[in-house]
C-alpha cells in the first residue's frame, strides 16, 4: 500500500525534535462528470454512484443554462460553460480526499467537447468522451444556441476535421493520458466522421479505447443503450483505477463495436 510522509516537530522539555508520521495514502481518484446540452447532473448521479464504489470521489454539476439556471440558455456562451467546468474541476481537485494527480473527466456531447478543452487548462489523467460534439472555433463568445444558426454544423461534422484547425481537437492531440471514446452507431447529431476526427487527433494518448454502441442514437433513448454505455464506462474506469493502484499499464484497446450501459442528454449537442 502506498504511504504518505508528514514531517512534524515534537515538543519536549522546552525543545523541539523532528519526527515523521507515516500513514496510508488514502487519497482517491477524482471523477468529474460533464453533461450535454439540454441535460443536467440528474442524468449522471446513478452512474457517478457506481464509479464512486470503485473508490473514487465523483462530482456532478449543472452547466449554466440548465436546470435551475435554464433561463440563461438563450445567452450562455461556450466561454461561460467552460468557466463552469473549470470551477467544478477546481472544487473536486481541492477536496481533501482527492488525489489531484489522478482526475478523470467524463463528458458527453457538448460536455465532451468542453471536457476535451479542459485538458489544456487543468491536469487530467483519464478522459472519457461519449459522442463528443464539434464546433467551429469562430464565434466563441456567441450564445451557444446561436451557433446552430451561424455555423453549418451538420456539414462541418460530416467531414474529417484536421486537429490543428479546431480547439477541442488540438487539445486531444496534445493529451497524453488515457482516452475512452464512445460512438453511437445511428447518431444524426454527432456522426461517424466527427468521432473519427476525435479518434485521429489522439495521437499522443497513452492508450485509446474506442467503442461503438450498436444501433444507438445520440441521446441513448432506449434503456438497453443506456445500460451499454454504463457498462463500457464502468469497465474502462475499473481498468484505469485498479490498474493505477496496482501500478500496471493499460493496454491499447482494439477498435471494435460494443453493446454497453447509462447516460444521455435529451437534446442535441
Amino acid at each position: 500500500m502506498a504511504t504518505y510522509d508528514d514531517s512534524i516537530d515534537i515538543a519536549v522539555d522546552g525543545e523541539r525534535i523532528a519526527g515523521t508520521i507515516v500513514t496510508p495514502d488514502t487519497r482517491m481518484p477524482g471523477v468529474l462528470f460533464v453533461h450535454g446540452w439540454g441535460g443536467s447532473q440528474e442524468q449522471y448521479l446513478a452512474r457517478a454512484r457506481e464509479v464512486a464504489a470503485l473508490g473514487c470521489v465523483c462530482l456532478t454539476f449543472d452547466l449554466r443554462g440548465h436546470a435551475q439556471t435554464r433561463p440563461q440558455q438563450e445567452t450562455v456562451t461556450r466561454e461561460n460553460n467552460l468557466h463552469d467546468v473549470l470551477a467544478a474541476y477546481d472544487v473536486l481537485a481541492r477536496h481533501r480526499e482527492v488525489d489531484a494527480s489522478a482526475i478523470a473527466v467524463v463528458g458527453s456531447s457538448y460536455g465532451g467537447y468542453l471536457a476535451a478543452i479542459l485538458t489544456t487548462l487543468r491536469p487530467v489523467k483519464w478522459l472519457a468522451l461519449r459522442v463528443p460534439a464539434l464546433y467551429m472555433d469562430n464565434g466563441w463568445e456567441l450564445p451557444k444556441r446561436q451557433l446552430h444558426k451561424e455555423q453549418d454544423l451538420e456539414s462541418y461534422r460530416r467531414n474529417l476535421v484536421p486537429a490543428e484547425t479546431n480547439r477541442a481537437l488540438r487539445a486531444c492531440a496534445a493529451f497524453k493520458g488515457d482516452v475512452l471514446l464512445i460512438e453511437s452507431e445511428n447518431d444524426d447529431t454527432v456522426p461517424h466522421e466527427a468521432i473519427c476526427s476525435y479518434r485521429d487527433a489522439c495521437v499522443q494518448a497513452h492508450s485509446l479505447t474506442y467503442r461503438v454502441i450498436e444501433g444507438a442514437d445520440h441521446g441513448l433513448s432506449e434503456q438497453r443503450w443506456q445500460r451499454s454505455y454504463t457498462a463500457l464506462l464502468m469497465g474502462w474506469m475499473t481498468e484505469m483505477v485498479l490498474g493505477a493502484r496496482q501500478g500496471s499499464e493499460p493496454t491499447q484497446a482494439a477498435t471494435m463495436p460494443g453493446s454497453a450501459v447509462p447516460e444521455a442528454p435529451p437534446q442535441a449537442g
